[in-house]
This record gives structure tokens, sequence and C-alpha cells, in this order.
């Protein structure tokens, strides 16, 4: 697979798979392209051109010091879709995938774009304020470093068993795929982390929302505790005109898995 470099030097890895309208999927934190492994297959065997990258500091791209922030992200995300020439783009992000989908047509860039989706994503922002009432407080994203500081494996295998709603009728997963997802995370360098722990936690993307003007789909479940649908995926709605809100009634944050097959149809059928 290529390496695409981003503006400031640090190498990306990028996953280039079948042909036909180009598909970018984001993935969330603390994650890698892998964790689109259903999708990335499945609608690259529908007829498109599946393009999936290892943020900065996750998985095989670089580990730089820093550069974890939306612009800067963003900026990488611009320069996997001219690196590869895409155009009639369409646009997934999970979780903290969004907040880069999100920025991106911030950039006045987006006119290799025609469509976005956000799944299970932090934007409009997850902070609490008098904007976002059902916001999480500061105090919780910094809690989230301590532990990951104190004993990074421990905090993950705790986050993930949350992220896939273990125990919760409409979520869990295999002890193999809580196993899969702990290598992935631990792939990442720890700088990045934990600083994504403040990108993800911190960034008001209001402005950038407003920009949207592509035809929009947003997927969330109704029992995600990892990002609330309230905070996020309900006010993105409101927010964006043309947007579609599709609920998953108590599923939890990491649909890609436990609602793998659903959540693929319902990508096809926004792009087809």
């Amino acid at each position: 697979m290529p390496m695409i470099s981003a503006p400031d030097g640090t190498p990306l890895y990028v996953k280039d798979w079948g042909e036909g309208r180009p598909v970018v999927l984001i993935h969330g934190w603390p994650l890698n392209a892998d964790s689109w492994e259903v999708q990335a297959l499945g609608l690259a065997e529908a007829g498109h051109r599946v393009v999936s990258y290892d943020r900065r500091g996750f998985g095989r791209s670089g580990q730089p010091w820093s550069g974890y922030d939306y612009d800067t992200m963003a900026g990488d995300l611009a320069a996997v879709i001219e690196g590869l020439d895409l155009t009639d783009a369409a646009l997934v992000g999970f979780s903290m995938g969004g907040g880069e989908v999100a920025r991106y047509f911030s950039r006045g860039e987006a006119g290799r774009v025609s469509r976005a989706a956000f799944i299970s994503s932090v934007a409009p922002g997850l902070l609490h304020s008098d904007a976002n009432p059902d916001g999480a407080p500061a105090s919780l994203f910094e809690e989230m470093r301590e532990g990951l500081r104190k004993d990074r494996p421990a905090f993950l295998a705790d986050f993930f068993k949350q992220f896939y709603g273990q125990g919760v009728f409409s979520g869990g997963v295999s002890q193999a795929a809580l196993d899969w997802t702990q290598g992935m995370a631990l792939m990442a360098s720890p700088r990045a982390t934990l600083e994504c722990v403040t990108a993800f936690g911190m960034t008001d993307f209001t402005a950038d929302v407003a920009r949207i003007s592509v035809p929009t789909l947003v997927i969330h479940g109704t029992g995600d505790k990892i990002v609330p649908i309230d905070a996020t995926a309900r006010r993105m709605t409101r927010m964006v005109p043309q947007a579609q809100l599709i609920e998953y009634d108590g599923a939890p944050h990491g649909l890609g898995v436990t609602h793998a097959e659903r959540l693929m149809d319902d990508l096809k059928a926004f792009l087809a």
C-alpha cells in the first residue's frame, strides 16, 4: 500500500482498494484503518474505490511529536485526497474521524467531495457548554488522560468494553474482537493517544458543520455511552438541514463491529 506524505512530511499509511466512485473512510480513536474491515471490503466489492488511512500517530503511519490538532489532521485528509487525485468522493468519519470530515469542509477545498457521512461522530462537539448542555465536562477528558498515563493497556481494555456495549442486549462482541481492537490501539503512539483526547474532547466543530453543503448521512446508536447522541448526532441534524439521521435503537459506540452488516447496508444505500 502507498505511503502519502502529510504537509509536514509525516508518512501516512493508505489502503486503496477497488475501483469506482471513491469513498474515504476515517477511523476513530485510538484505532487505525483496519477497524473498517467489514465496511471497506463490502464497499469495494460493491463497486467503490475504498480509501482508508491510519491517522498520524496511529497504526502504520508516522509518529511525530506534534500535529494532533484538527487543522493539521484535516490537512492530512486533504493530502490523501489530493495525493490520490480523488474526485466526486464521499467522506465517512467514525467517532473522532467525524471531526476531520467536518474540519475539511472549512478549508474551502471541498470541491472534490460530493457526500459526507458521520458515524458515531464527535461533531459538532462533545464539550459541555451553554450551546451544548448535554455535552461532557472538560474534567472527563482530563481523567481519560490520567488513566492513559497511569496504565494505558488497562485503561483501554476497560474503555473497549463500554465502546462495544459489553453486557448490553443490543451490543457486545467476542473476546477475540476485543483482543483485535486492543491490538490496534496499542500500535498507536502514546503521545498521539493522549493528545487526541484533547483534540476530540475540546474542539468545537459548530462553524465547520455550518459549511457542509453536500448530502449528509448521520448514523448513531441511542445507547452510545462514549459519544452521547443528544450532544452530537441529534444536534448535528439540526445544524445541517440536508442531513439524514438514522438512529440504531440501543446500539453502542462501536457500530462498525456490533452492527457491521447494517452499517454497511446503510452506507451502500447512501452512496448508491
